[in-house]
């Protein structure tokens, strides 16, 4: 009786469980664009203006603002206007150290064709004969490889489990870490997972034939 009511309880949890996680980064996610409009001087802001709450419309102004913003720096004056407050806040102390940061990782992130968090490397850590996952971020300077008489370094990051938004970031000769054939989707869910949902090889079943990934 004991073991059916407890089966019975963790089938319930297996399907109530990735609902409630879903909708709570759903309502993060939308809670952090409405936010958003806080920024508007009162008289401005949606509600004051209509006179009544559209749930929903932060979120709907905000993307067509970013939508917006897309459209005007694509044209040659817009990426003026951009390269000026570039320039701009590059001239603040401190305000460019974290602006320009963020622009670079933002940049390097999103740019077609980039290879930050493209690969998921094999990488030993934290022991010799003990490996983690990591996905490389890119090539390491210059600098690092002469001062380590390297011809090719590679920066990765290893991220914790379960919160994969923290972890390290590590660099290593190019000849040392291993090239996994694995997306990273799949590399996030085994991570994220603690190692339960296993990477399905490309062209395979599961023994349900329920494809995992």
């Amino acid at each position: 009786m004991i073991a059916y009511l407890r089966k019975c309880f963790i089938s319930g949890l297996l399907v109530w469980l990735p609902i409630w996680v879903t909708l709570l980064v759903i309502s993060f996610l939308v809670d952090l664009l409405s936010k958003s409009l806080l920024l508007l001087p009162p008289q401005f802001q949606p509600d004051v203006l209509l006179g009544f709450h559209i749930p929903g419309i932060g979120v709907l102004i905000t993307l067509m603002i970013i939508f917006l913003t897309g459209v005007i720096v694509a044209n040659y004056v817009g990426q003026r206007l951009v390269d000026m407050g570039d320039a701009l806040m590059s001239r603040i102390p401190l305000v460019r150290t974290i602006y320009l940061g963020v622009k670079q990782v933002t940049q390097t992130l999103f740019t077609p064709g980039g290879q930050s968090f493209r690969k998921v490397l094999l990488v030993e850590f934290p022991l010799p004969g003990v490996y983690s996952i990591a996905f490389q971020t890119g090539e390491a300077t210059k600098s690092v490889e002469n001062a380590l008489h390297e011809d090719t370094m590679v920066s990765y990051f290893i991220p914790t489990t379960p919160n994969p938004t923290s972890g390290f970031l590590m660099m290593a000769p190019k000849s040392k870490v291993i090239e996994l054939d694995m997306s990273v989707d799949q590399a996030l869910k085994f991570v994220i997972s603690l190692g339960v949902v296993q990477p399905i090889p490309p062209g395979t079943m599961p023994a349900n034939n329920k494809k995992l990934f």
